[in-house]
């Protein structure tokens, strides 16, 4: 038997999602400095692949955290408790 949340639904049914990983903060940090700052080739200029790598990574990283859809609900004025509330629901 499925446990119900508060409002009815299956708890299983709610998406958690936060921000980016910490790998992911790195990254950002290496693609802005286009340096790389930690590992074997720390000091070494970022190639073009390796930078596509890191921007492909925060991409991801964006879309699965649902973060794209909390930005989307408060840009169209909802307030941050609803904007929350959309980004975590499941799309049918």
């Amino acid at each position: 038997m499925a446990t119900k949340t508060a409002a009815g639904g299956n708890k299983y049914n709610q998406r958690r999602w936060a921000i980016p990983s910490k790998r992911a903060k790195n990254y950002a940090s290496e693609r802005k400095a286009k340096v790389h700052q930690r590992g074997p080739k720390e000091g070494k200029e970022l190639t073009d692949y390796e930078a596509g790598i890191r921007s492909g990574y925060l991409q991801a990283q964006t879309d699965h955290a649902g973060l794209y859809k909390y930005k989307k609900a408060l840009s169209e004025g909802k307030s941050k408790a609803e904007a929350r509330e959309i980004s975590q629901k499941k799309s049918k």
